[in-house]
């Protein structure tokens, strides 16, 4: 239960709205109680949020007598948020609410190392198309949430030094959506994305969260007292270029030898399968044969989820979590992949660390990168500083 506010600052507008988008308080009354703010001040408070656009006040059809208190609520359809989780061969895309509420969705298949100047343009036009599908076209675009696979510059709005998005370090890719829209654009790694939507769904259940993104490649995203850590270059979570030493003399895709991906990436369980003669373009092809059955899949899987283990056990150790989420295209063979994963980070994580520790799949399955995407737009443009910008208070 919230308590009064006894010596802090008077509540602004914009944190009347996050108790307001966060169910906290629906009356004024309540709004008053919380905040400790005179009837006066909330309703000036309350009447420029409403002239933003972003709460309505209803009558209350429920009350038993006397004079029914207006329900305050946010409108989740005064505009729209677009967002798209680009990877390496496909990338998805979506229109949501303000609340979040998926609206429409699509996927885009691409070739491995196309540019951006060949991609974003189709992300953008078919964005457009999704948002003619949703009949939201004449909504309010509020903001474009991107995720990229590896480290992204958030500040520049870009991908930063890596080794598997060729052609796109150092491009700002804001400037494709011109055409579209006038709202910021916000962009970041699809791992970060990813347990941004699990925080959406479950922000009182876990204020500390590790999530391993097991795809084509590897990556983490880090949640610690209930905030996203990205590291101060935008790189915490990459791990998938840890050294291993399982992984001694083999060659990475990024150039040198001995990464973890080598041997537990998804494009190494693929190689490894085409080096026995076995026609596999995607690990999304050795996911399917491991679920089907295939004997040497499974032990791929579970061999790279044991790799990865060993890896993650020593971030255990440091961070503590209360809960390992496994997203990506290996967890759609979950139990397999963590069967070996469990085994390692069980094995030589410590007692004390694990002694609480769920490990579970993500909530969103194959959306969660561009339900993420998305969340990473709410999270700014709905936040208390930005309406607090917005109303030039």
């Amino acid at each position: 239960m919230s308590m009064p506010r006894l010596s802090a600052p008077p509540a602004t507008a914009g944190e009347i709205f996050a108790l307001v988008r966060d169910g906290e308080a629906d009356t004024r009354a309540e709004l008053g109680r919380i905040t400790g703010l005179s009837r006066s001040a909330v309703a000036s408070r309350v009447a420029a949020l409403a002239g933003l656009g972003l709460i309505i006040e209803t009558e209350d059809t429920q009350s038993t007598g006397g004079r029914p208190p207006a329900r305050v609520s946010f409108d989740v359809d005064a505009g729209v948020v677009l967002a798209a989780a680009i990877g390496r061969s496909r990338s998805q895309l979506g229109v949501f609410t303000l609340g979040g509420e998926f609206l429409a969705g699509d996927t885009v298949d691409q070739e491995i190392g196309i540019g951006p100047d060949e991609l974003m343009p189709q992300i953008t036009k078919r964005l457009q198309a999704l948002l003619d599908e949703s009949h939201r076209t004449e909504h309010r675009i509020l903001g474009v949430g991107l995720s990229i696979p590896g480290t992204a510059d958030t500040a520049r709005g870009c991908s930063l030094d890596s080794p598997i998005m060729h052609g796109w370090d150092g491009v700002p890719l804001a400037p494709f959506f011109a055409d579209t829209t006038s709202a910021p654009v916000f962009l970041d790694n699809d791992a970060n994305a990813m347990v941004l939507a699990e925080r959406r769904d479950n922000r009182d259940r876990f204020q500390n969260a590790l999530l391993v993104k097991a795809s084509t490649g590897l990556g983490a995203g880090i949640v610690a007292g209930g905030a996203l850590q990205r590291g101060s270059l935008g790189a915490a979570g990459e791990f998938g270029h840890t050294k291993t030493a399982a992984a001694a003399g083999v060659a990475c895709r990024c150039g040198d030898s001995g990464c973890l991906e080598a041997i537990a990436g998804g494009w190494a369980l693929v190689r490894a399968l085409n080096e026995q003669g076995r026609e596999v373009g995607h690990i999304r092809g050795v996911v399917d044969l491991a679920v089907s059955g295939d004997p040497e899949a499974r032990r791929l899987i579970r061999d790279s989820g044991r790799h990865i283990g060993e890896t993650l056990a020593g971030a255990v150790n440091l961070l503590n979590p209360e809960v390992l989420i496994v997203g990506g295209d290996m967890a759609n063979a979950y139990d397999i992949f963590v069967a070996g994963l469990r085994e390692t980070v069980y094995g030589n994580a410590t007692a004390l660390a694990t002694k609480a520790l769920t490990i579970q799949a993500t909530t969103h399955g194959d959306l969660s990168g561009v339900i993420g995407s998305a969340a990473l737009v709410l999270d700014q443009v709905l936040s208390a500083r930005a309406v607090d910008d917005a109303l030039g208070s």
